[in-house]
């Protein structure tokens, strides 16, 4: 069977799963979008967002790029966070990373990897702002799993310095921002303790 024809097999049997459940399902995603969450993540498929938290659709924001970055120029991702923000006002903002995330591990290298080392400078960037922290680590992986906890801590004051979020707060929106660590290994989720 063609991977496209999977893919519409699966989705037949998971809407009529979905339906059994939960009869008013469909109709309830209808009525509106209210998430309390927005998710910032990295766009390996290993690390779904609402999987990984077991929420079902409608309960969380999504928005996905290599390495969980967050850049000030990225009109993409400023979109996502000033409508999360301004219309759906959600309650929580997360910046996900994840241990042995192919985006940090090729920015430790000075492999050219094509296009993508532009956006891979953003993680140059952590590695330059902690580079005395990272000196003193001399076993590879431990710098490794350091470096995606450091993008996610810098990714989280990108956020918080985003005139969006700024003027959230600044208007006493409720408003929390959060740096998550997921590990593929076991599953869990690591709150970075960030606020």
């Amino acid at each position: 069977m063609d991977t496209i024809d999977t893919i519409f097999e699966n989705n037949k049997a998971w809407a009529k799963e979905v339906t059994r459940e939960n009869p008013d399902f469909f109709t309830s995603l209808l009525n509106q979008q209210s998430p309390k969450i927005l998710w910032i993540g990295c766009s390996d498929s290993r690390v779904p967002a609402n999987q990984i938290m077991n929420l079902p659709a409608g309960d969380v924001f999504v928005h996905r790029n290599i390495a969980n970055v967050v850049v000030h120029t990225d009109l993409n991702l400023l979109s996502v966070l000033q409508y999360a923000v301004d219309v759906l006002k959600v309650e929580h903002i997360i910046v996900c990373g994840h241990y042995g995330c192919g985006g940090v591990k090729a920015s430790m290298s000075d492999v050219q990897h094509g296009l993508i080392d532009n956006w891979l400078r953003h993680i140059k960037d952590v590695q330059r702002f902690h580079a005395q922290e990272l000196s003193n680590i001399h076993n590879t992986q431990e710098r490794f799993d350091t470096l995606c906890e450091l993008n996610v801590v810098e990714q989280v004051r990108n956020v918080l310095n985003t005139t969006i979020v700024t003027n959230a707060l600044i208007n006493g929106q409720k408003l929390d921002v959060h740096g998550f660590i997921y590990n593929i290994k076991d599953g869990l989720l690591k709150d970075l303790k960030l606020n």
